[in-house]
């Protein structure tokens, strides 16, 4: 499990794939409302958002398809691992978001969820989908940046 850092912040879990599937714009950091057994499940780092999303049902935000895995000592009353989880923001924040979401090709994406002096957040990331062109167009940059990195080290020895 990570320790907090300086700020009292503690990651739990990170969607390593929204840089790499998404062109991500404006982020925003968001409260979450848990049950007690998924509160102990993530301070035991049992969370996957590789397929989670936001979205609007009402004036409210809900985080879907986020997977925190039930806790492995509660014997009954444990908690939905796929359920849909309500999150915290501010009303402007939210009149922000939902001006932005109904313009074509955006989506909420959540990029991790951390513990901030105890309270469960998640980031979040107003992102447009990429097309596979531009997946290859950055594969190649990160080789190209990679070789001059090899050569320098090789030029330096």
């Amino acid at each position: 499990m990570n320790k907090p850092d300086k700020e009292g912040i503690k990651i739990i879990c990170l969607n390593k794939k929204a840089r790499y599937n998404y062109e991500l714009g404006d982020h925003y950091e968001a409260g979450l409302v848990l049950t007690g057994t998924e509160v102990k499940s993530l301070r035991l780092g049992k969370a996957n958002l590789t397929e989670a999303y936001a979205r609007f049902y009402g004036s409210e935000v809900f985080l879907v398809g986020a997977h925190i895995t039930p806790y492995p000592w509660a014997p009954f009353n444990n908690h939905d691992p796929l359920r849909r989880r309500k999150l915290l923001l501010r009303q402007p924040e939210l009149k922000r978001l939902y001006g932005k979401l109904q313009e074509n090709g955006q989506s909420l994406i959540p990029l991790k969820l951390y513990f901030k002096n105890g309270l469960a957040k998640a980031e979040l990331a107003l992102a447009r989908g990429k097309k596979t062109h531009d997946k290859r167009q950055n594969l190649k940059e990160a080789d190209a940046r990679r070789e001059i990195a090899r050569a320098m080290r090789e030029q330096h020895k």
